[in-house]
């Protein structure tokens, strides 16, 4: 009679341990998923900042550079389209795009901003292009608090038992923030030089 007690107290004792491992596995995914929520909610915070700058740095470009009139309609248009999107995990492939996009249109302004030497010394257009810059940097730390929290979550969706878990509740990874590849070609510093 001893000898079933005991029995059933070990059987007891490994179900609460293997309940115990398939619960915090289960937690563990919640909890990484939920981080890479907050970080993509993170660099939302940061583009919303360069969204709202880039009208004032367009207002003031519009005055002087009239021949960049197209430029300065699709950095608007891009603008628009992201600002209206919500990154989630649907939609932040699409959103990742539309920021390469401006990232390459804001670039390209900043660039053509030298050819006009009244819009270069404009001491609203300097602030703001310092902002600008700021905000970028803020951008950056965003995606790589993002892409590490990505990380984590791929991980752990991929490798078992995590993985089994991951399926069966639907949880999936991110996709990375990358350079696009206009990023990643080497810089001719002559194509800024007159």
């Amino acid at each position: 009679m001893f000898a079933n007690y005991v029995g059933f107290a070990v059987l007891g004792l490994i179900a609460l341990v293997v309940i115990s491992v398939l619960y915090n596995i289960y937690v563990n995914l919640i909890k990484l998923k939920n981080t890479v929520e907050e970080a993509m909610s993170g660099v939302d915070i940061q583009l919303k900042k360069r969204y709202d700058l880039i009208p004032n740095i367009l207002t003031i470009a519009n005055k002087f550079m009239a021949h960049e009139r197209g430029l300065i309609e699709e950095i608007t248009r891009l603008r628009s389209q992201a600002a209206a999107i919500k990154a989630d995990q649907n939609t932040i492939v699409q959103k990742m795009e539309l920021d390469k996009q401006i990232t390459g249109k804001m670039d390209q302004l900043m660039v053509n901003v030298e050819n006009y030497p009244q819009l270069k010394s404009d001491q609203t257009m300097m602030q703001a292009m310092q902002t600008y810059s700021e905000v970028e940097e803020h951008i950056a730390a965003s995606r790589r608090f993002y892409n590490s929290a990505a990380k984590e979550l791929k991980n752990a969706v991929e490798i078992f038992p995590s993985s089994v878990f991951a399926s069966a509740m639907g949880i999936s990874a991110y996709p990375f923030f990358e350079a696009s590849a206009n990023e990643r070609n080497a810089v001719n510093a002559a194509n800024y030089f007159n």
